[in-house]
């Protein structure tokens, strides 16, 4: 079977590959649609520390249960299907306190095990999540995205009237506005350095938007908000020079979620910190958000496909990798269409 496949960094091709076979406990399913993701693109640049090459990446997917293995229950060969990358002992500490998302012996699928860039993926079926009937193999691929949106939004905490402040447009940044909204959060602000990314979350619901490139940002904030800052500040950029800036615009009791994973210190002043009595948090991939967010795109509340703006066949996936890395400013949410299933 054809699969994308990461040899090692900045070795990568769409490459004949073994059809996984299907465990007791597993589910084997066809891939219809997957995703580029950023961590994806950390991969292939060798820059994520838990993978171990050769790979086949892709953690956004669905598409069709082909086969089961001994013992599943629920999941039946023709099933409409996405999968939660997420898996965990269910033993650990943050196993047992309900965060599995952080499980100590976490493994990612597309990272720490093959991924959804393959005509057919076995995963374990206690991550196989049924689609409502009338939500697109496509939209479908994107609900992982849309769960680590709403991971961090329930990490930060958000009180009825909060206002929220994205830094970012990207992907990233579109999924935490159009979550934030579907959760009742009636004011947004929206940073990033690209015009075009600035207007398509104006179109998105976002209620200003400001260019910090052209902008004086933390002036502009101060101003709307009276001085007060925002309660609510999710670092889609995950540019870590971006944080001393974020806890001068953090209003008192403010609460400042961070996604990125770089390794890059930030200068942090504890006196901002303490004096706000802030609370910085961490949000890593999801906590068992995809029953939620798949309820959110059936009744309409989220618009997917709004992320979207290529759509290529698994064996022009090197092409599509090579405009994320030279031309990103082309593209927001790129598909691979994997089979005909999609």
């Amino acid at each position: 079977m054809k699969a994308f496949q990461v040899k090692a960094p900045h070795d990568y091709q769409v490459a004949d590959v073994e059809p996984p076979k299907v465990a007791a406990g597993d589910a084997l399913v066809r891939v219809a649609f997957a995703g580029i993701c950023g961590s994806d693109m950390h991969i292939i640049h060798g820059d994520n520390a838990f993978v171990r090459f050769p790979r086949i990446t892709g953690h956004e997917f669905a598409g069709v249960v082909e086969a089961v293995g001994e013992g599943v229950l629920g999941l039946a060969v023709g099933d409409r299907v996405c999968v939660d990358p997420v898996i965990s002992c269910g033993e650990c500490y943050p196993c047992r306190i309900g965060r599995p998302n952080v499980c100590s012996s976490l493994e990612v699928i597309g990272v720490h095990r093959d991924g959804g860039f393959e005509e057919f993926v076995a995963v374990p079926a206690a991550n196989v999540h049924h689609l409502p009937e009338h939500i697109g193999l496509d939209a479908a691929a994107l609900v992982e995205p849309y769960t680590i949106a709403a991971n961090v939004l329930d990490r930060m905490q958000p009180h009825p009237g909060d206002r929220l402040m994205i830094l970012g447009a990207g992907v990233i940044g579109l999924t935490i506005l159009q979550m934030a909204l579907a959760k009742g959060i009636e004011e947004v602000i929206v940073t990033d350095v690209i015009n075009e990314r600035l207007a398509a979350a104006k179109q998105l619901g976002a209620t200003q938007v400001l260019n910090s490139r052209e902008q004086d940002v933390e002036k502009e904030v101060l101003a709307l908000t009276q001085g007060e800052g925002v309660p609510l500040i999710a670092d889609a950029a995950c540019v870590p020079a971006l944080l001393p800036q974020m806890l001068r615009l953090a209003s008192p009791a403010g609460r400042i979620g961070l996604l990125g994973f770089s390794v890059q210190p930030s200068d942090l002043v504890q006196l901002e910190v303490i004096k706000k009595e802030l609370t910085l948090v961490g949000s890593r991939l999801n906590n068992r958000k995809f029953p939620e967010v798949l309820e959110l795109m059936a009744s309409g509340q989220l618009d997917p496909l709004a992320l979207v703006s290529h759509r290529v066949p698994l064996s022009d996936m090197p092409s599509a990798i090579d405009m994320l890395d030279h031309r990103p400013e082309e593209a927001r949410k790129v598909l691979i269409q994997i089979s005909a299933e999609g």
